[in-house]
């Protein structure tokens, strides 16, 4: 089990994103913007942080580079429906393990998890 840190600012998706994390074992701590997001990872108390690119305030890269700040071997999960805004992402975050395009079926998503927690406890 580990403990996700979730920012979707989408108040329809952002539910049912957590709950088949939740559902997965892991325990999710869901948020609706980067910025409710920041005093979490202040705790050092995340395994993986899952973001949505694009949110009002602080977007999903910021809040990477935030996380990352903190804790450089944190695993990096995005989540968009903008490619070209995805494209820029892989080129100003280091250490993201991967991104999905939206839509994407839930299970993709507890699949990125956890090959992304199996790769950092393999290393």
């Amino acid at each position: 089990m580990a403990r996700i840190l979730l920012a979707e600012d989408d108040d329809n998706l952002r539910p049912f994103l957590a709950r088949s994390l939740e559902n997965a074992g892991h325990e999710v701590l869901a948020f609706r913007d980067g910025e409710d997001a920041i005093p979490v990872l202040d705790t050092g108390e995340i395994d993986i942080l899952v973001s949505d690119l694009v949110m009002p305030g602080i977007n999903g890269i910021e809040l990477a580079r935030l996380a990352k700040d903190k804790a450089p071997d944190l695993p990096v999960i995005f989540i968009t429906g903008f490619s070209a805004v995805a494209v820029e992402a892989l080129e100003t975050v280091d250490g993201v393990n991967k991104i999905l395009s939206k839509p994407f079926h839930l299970n993709s998503l507890v699949e990125a998890v956890n090959r992304a927690l199996a790769e950092v406890a393999s290393s």
